[in-house]
C-alpha cells in the first residue's frame, strides 16, 4: 500500500515560521517521522511540497492509480482553493486533511476548509502529532477499503460457482 503526503505553502518553513503557533519542528523532522511509521507497517510512503496551487493540483491528479492513500495539508489553501477541493473529489482516494493548528481556534477567515467535505477526516491542532494521527487514519481506511474489495472478491466467485 502506498500513502502521498502532500504539504502546502509555506510549510517548507515550518520550524522558522511563527514557532509559537506551528512549533519548532522542521518539515523534514516530521516527515522522517512518518517515514519510520510508515517502514514500521509496511506502508510505502511519498512526501511532495509545494507553495503553488496547481501543481498541488497536479500532484494529487498523478495520485490516481499510484496511491492507496494521501494526506494532505493545503495549508492557507485550506479556506480559498476550489481547485484542490476539486482535484481531491475527483480522484476518490481516501483523503485525511492535517493542520498542525487549530483553525477553529484562530481567524475567523480559517475556520471554514474548503477541502474537509470531500476528505474522509480532518485532524487540527495536535503538532507534528496530527501527522501520525493521519498516518493511522490512513491506514485504516486502507484496510477497510481492501478487506472489502476481498469480500467482494469472495462473493463474486460465489456467484460463478453457482452459475455454472
Amino acid at each position: 500500500m502506498k500513502v502521498v503526503v502532500i504539504q502546502g505553502p509555506n510549510l517548507n518553513m515550518l520550524g522558522i515560521r511563527e514557532q509559537s503557533i506551528y512549533g519548532p519542528m522542521k518539515l523534514e523532522d516530521i516527515h522522517a517521522q512518518m517515514q519510520g511509521f510508515a517502514t514500521q507497517n509496511g506502508i510505502e510512503i511519498e512526501f511532495f511540497q509545494s507553495n503553488l496551487e496547481g501543481e498541488i493540483v497536479d500532484r494529487l491528479q498523478e495520485c490516481l492509480g499510484d496511491a492507496d492513500g494521501i494526506i494532505i495539508n493545503p495549508a492557507a489553501y485550506t479556506h480559498t482553493s476550489i481547485a484542490i477541493r476539486d482535484a481531491i473529489a475527483a480522484i476518490q482516494i481516501p483523503t485525511v486533511e492535517v493542520h498542525l493548528s487549530n483553525i477553529h481556534q484562530r481567524e475567523t477567515f480559517r475556520h471554514t476548509s474548503l477541502t474537509a467535505p470531500v476528505c474522509a477526516g480532518q485532524i487540527v491542532g495536535f503538532g507534528p502529532f496530527g501527522y501520525h494521527l493521519a498516518m493511522m487514519a490512513v491506514i485504516q481506511i486502507m484496510n477497510e477499503v481492501q478487506a472489502l474489495r476481498e469480500a467482494q472478491q469472495g462473493q463474486r466467485a460465489q456467484q460463478a460457482l453457482k452459475a455454472k
